[in-house]
């Protein structure tokens, strides 16, 4: 069963049977709850909606889906076509729209998509917002218009053009000290969107763009998450070509992972903390990530004399604590940049921009830049229980266990130590433990995450 229904909207792999899989009617259904949700929320008669999707290869058929299902609800449709997901949520608030769908499944394979929703301000709708629509989707409440009243449909082919204007506009973003440098830069796109529009800026940032799947085909060439084990290709390229830095992107265009001149991973959770040192550098502030992100970004946040908060995992969750906190910068640690000053959402292009301006203001390579921040390392294991257990007294347990540690219970259960800290996660569709920790080494990291099993399973 590969149909998942959440509060941030619906994923699925494409075939097979309605409400297993993403089929059809399922689109359909679900377009129809959210078009109607609208309706129901907004008071005005005539509403319009951006679509945009990324590459893979059901996005055309769920995109004529949707779109047919929201005029058919008598909604206007404005479509971007080929887009990725920060472009459609920039263009929701620059066209007036009273919301949004992005036909993007981001980082699952190719038989995989979703359709995720955006509120008038372009940002992903909140928890209670995507619970009504879910009971909407349930009870199929829906009322279609009459033929006079039908929605209507254009397309826009400028999206990409208005989204890297607004990015070369921002005044922390340095074009003439990129242009400067001539930086060569490698791209891995994986066959989607990003192949279009990060080329667009590169071009406009005055670097030399070295292609490697930039073809919009949906056909992944690897698994689509930017992690080191995928991403093989581009690090030779890197080597063979003598590039400055190696940028990969997802599929939909949201998580940013840096490649440095000697072919090596910059870390993934890094984009986020050298984006945070130049901005911090220039505007006191505080910065956010989630609760199961790296510690170098309060570091580096500290040494900045500004403050770090941590949010529960989740764009939206982080968002929010952006905004209570009146952050400068804040994302998440897959490569995800949100930059408040240029819109609440993850922005790999805004990422592009503001890393290649402080590289170009550092003069220094990408390695050099990595070597400035503190080295952590992260380990990921699970515990499986039986069903029976009730993992919420075992999160309670542990909360007691540790309580002469910082502990946080905003999600699960977080403790920090001095040196390494730990986040017990609980998993929502099946009865496991999920076990974050982060420490100086990797053998660290792992001998925490096994000791922290050996405690639950004491506390059993």
């Amino acid at each position: 069963m590969s149909l998942i229904k959440s509060i941030s909207g619906i994923r699925g792999t494409i075939g097979g049977k309605v409400n297993d899989n993403l089929t059809p009617l399922d689109v359909v259904k679900f377009a129809s709850a959210f078009g109607t949700w609208l309706q129901n929320n907004k008071n005005k008669k005539d509403l319009t909606l951006v679509i945009g999707r990324d590459a893979r290869i059901s996005g055309q058929m769920v995109s004529s889906l949707v779109t047919a299902t929201l005029q058919g609800l008598g909604i206007n449709v404005i479509d971007l076509g080929l887009s990725t997901t920060p472009t459609v949520e920039i263009m929701v608030p620059e066209l007036n729209a009273d919301g949004g769908i992005i036909l993007t499944a981001s980082h699952n394979p190719k038989q995989w998509n979703a359709l995720k929703l955006l509120n008038e301000k372009g940002e992903f709708i909140t928890g209670e917002n995507g619970a009504e629509v879910l009971a909407l989707a349930e009870s199929e409440d829906f009322n279609y218009a009459e033929v006079d009243d039908l929605g209507k449909y254009e397309t826009r082919d400028d999206a990409f053009d208005i989204h890297i204007q607004q990015i070369l506009d921002l005044p922390m973003v340095d074009v003439e000290a990129i242009k400067a440098k001539n930086f060569k830069v490698a791209l891995d796109a994986v066959n989607s969107t990003g192949g279009i529009a990060i080329p667009m800026l590169l071009d406009k940032l005055g670097c030399e763009t070295i292609k490697l799947y930039c073809e919009p085909t949906g056909h992944f060439p690897h698994n689509p998450e930017p992690l080191k084990e995928h991403l093989g290709d581009i690090c030779e390229l890197m080597k063979k070509e003598n590039a400055d830095v190696g940028i990969v992107v997802d599929p939909d265009v949201d998580r940013l992972a840096l490649i440095d001149e000697k072919g090596e991973m910059f870390g993934e959770e890094y984009t986020l903390v050298a984006v945070a040192d130049y901005l911090l550098k220039h505007k006191k502030g505080a910065a956010i990530s989630n609760l199961s992100s790296s510690r170098a970004l309060r570091d580096v946040a500290r040494s900045h004399d500004s403050e770090y908060f941590a949010s529960a995992v989740g764009e939206v969750n982080v968002v929010t604590l952006m905004k209570e906190k009146n952050a400068v910068i804040g994302g998440e640690g897959n490569g995800g940049i949100i930059y408040p000053d240029l819109h609440y959402g993850r922005d790999s292009l805004v990422g592009v921009a503001l890393f290649l301006t402080h590289l170009a203001k550092e003069n220094k390579t990408v390695s050099e830049l990595r070597a400035r921040y503190p080295s952590y390392f992260m380990g990921k294991k699970k515990i499986e229980l039986t069903p029976e257990i009730d993992v919420d007294a075992i999160l309670s347990k542990m909360e007691q266990e540790y309580q002469n540690e910082d502990v946080s219970t905003v999600d699960g259960v977080k403790i920090d130590f001095e040196n390494n800290w730990v986040h017990l996660r609980k998993s929502n569709t099946e009865p496991i433990i999920r076990i974050y920790t982060e420490a100086q080494s990797q053998e660290e990291a792992d001998q925490l995450g096994d000791d922290i099993i050996a405690k639950i399973k004491s506390l059993i």
